[in-house]
């Protein structure tokens, strides 16, 4: 976890010069307020949940250097830098904090997890029957706890998806925390006979706040192409891959296989990998 930027400020030597403080209506000084750090030091977290800590440490360069608020926003092209580097921006200055102070302190926040992104964890998660003799992961427990973790950005990919309780009722309270969230679907039109039924969408419409996009069929360049991918991504660090479409079937029934990723570059890969595909049109928003 981050040091507290508070107790960094109160901590550090001042070379040269006093520690940064803030006028007080009182007595003509004081310490930084408590709501407005608290609220930089978040927005700095969210910056290294969605951008990675390559990223983060290049807005905290550009921010640390004194760069025009334009170069900070297009520091990184990447369709969540100029969000995320605005409400930085923004969070910083009503904290009161110096270029320098707030660069120095984003980059250390950036080192730290660059280290952590070298330690992972992988577990096999499997759907279906489970056996007495070797212990395994549940795909619908692990779903549910992963969408249950998110923070930030939570993404999803399946090809089929049908209404699932447990699911339905975990993306709604990741809605009602402020979690952004996307889910990419085949429709009908893309599987061509393979699906039939209600539209993948479907599954995720009573759920407002979800955005769900899809790979239109005019844009695939070779027929029969699918969108076949199965997984989710919370806050750029923990990654399901798995067989297993967003169904009862799929996370239950079925006999279905996959992986957990915690840490390491995996999570953040695929999550830049999706929005780079929406970034450049391949993917696009179903209305």
């Amino acid at each position: 976890m981050p040091v507290r930027l508070r107790d960094h400020l109160r901590a550090r030597q001042p070379v040269p010069g006093p520690a940064l403080r803030r006028p007080d209506r009182r007595h003509g000084s004081g310490d930084l307020p408590g709501g407005a750090v608290n609220d930089f030091e978040s927005s700095v977290a969210e910056a290294i949940a969605r951008l990675g800590s390559v990223n983060t440490a290049t807005l905290g360069l550009r921010i640390g250097a004194g760069s025009p608020r334009d170069t900070v926003l297009s520091a990184v092209p990447s369709p969540s830098h100029t969000e995320v580097a605005r409400r930085v921006l923004d969070t910083k200055a009503s904290a009161g904090v110096s270029d320098a102070e707030a660069g120095a302190y984003i980059r250390g926040v950036a080192a730290g997890w660059t280290l952590r992104d070298t330690s992972f964890e992988v577990e096999s998660v499997w759907s279906g029957p489970s056996s007495h003799e070797v212990p395994i992961r549940a795909t619908a427990r692990v779903l549910v706890e992963l969408v249950g973790e998110a923070r930030h950005e939570l993404v999803l990919m399946t090809y089929s998806a049908k209404p699932y309780a447990p699911l339905t009722e975990a993306l709604a309270a990741a809605v009602e925390r402020g979690v952004s969230v996307m889910a990419v679907v085949e429709t009908l039109q893309g599987a061509g006979s393979a699906l039939a039924g209600s539209e993948p969408a479907v599954a995720f419409a009573s759920i407002d706040g979800v955005e769900v996009w899809h790979w239109p069929p005019t844009g695939r360049g070779r027929h029969g192409a699918k969108m076949h991918a199965k997984l989710a991504v919370a806050d750029r660090r923990v990654l399901l891959v798995s067989s297993a479409n967003l169904t009862q079937s799929g996370v239950e029934k079925n006999i279905e296989a996959g992986v957990l990723v915690r840490g390491g570059t995996a999570p953040l890969r695929a999550a830049e990998h999706i929005a780079e595909l929406r970034a450049e049109g391949v993917l696009e928003r179903l209305r």
